[in-house]
């Protein structure tokens, strides 16, 4: 029974982050924020994924990345501009990468304290979109 309610509730909280992410910016805010952050999670055949930020503007203070709907959520904290995080994923999902969204909560000297939200992809394809709000 478990297995079947935790799809539905991960895909239900990717929902209401993107509606709340999407509610928190205006167009040139975005485009901002675009010029100045990179976010990326690859999977690799291997068993791991590859989640990398980086701040063109090295005004990051910190930086809180989660990955949800594992069996127990990744999280850790950073105060670096740039980093790359290799989190182990020994297996593709049974109902894709969507039910592990990847989220940056970040303060920011300029930007103040925003969220970034994007998705897992294997190595290859396209990388997602990447959802900026506010907290």
């Amino acid at each position: 029974m478990a297995k079947k309610i935790l799809p539905a509730l991960s895909l239900g909280l990717i929902t209401v982050f993107a509606i709340l992410f999407l509610t928190g910016y205006g167009n040139d805010d975005k485009e901002s924020l675009r010029e100045t952050f990179h976010v990326e999670a690859i999977y690799y055949d291997a068993g791991y994924v590859e989640v990398s930020y980086l701040d063109r503007s090295d005004q990051t203070n910190s930086v809180e990345l989660e990955i949800l709907g594992m069996e127990k959520s990744y999280h850790k904290i950073f105060s670096e501009s740039e980093f790359i995080e290799i989190v182990q994923f020994p297996s593709t999902p049974k109902y894709g990468w969507a039910i592990h969204p990847v989220v940056f909560d970040i303060d920011h000297d300029t930007f103040g304290k925003i969220q970034l939200k994007t998705e897992i992809h294997p190595l290859g394809e396209p990388v997602p979109v990447v959802i900026y709000g506010k907290p």
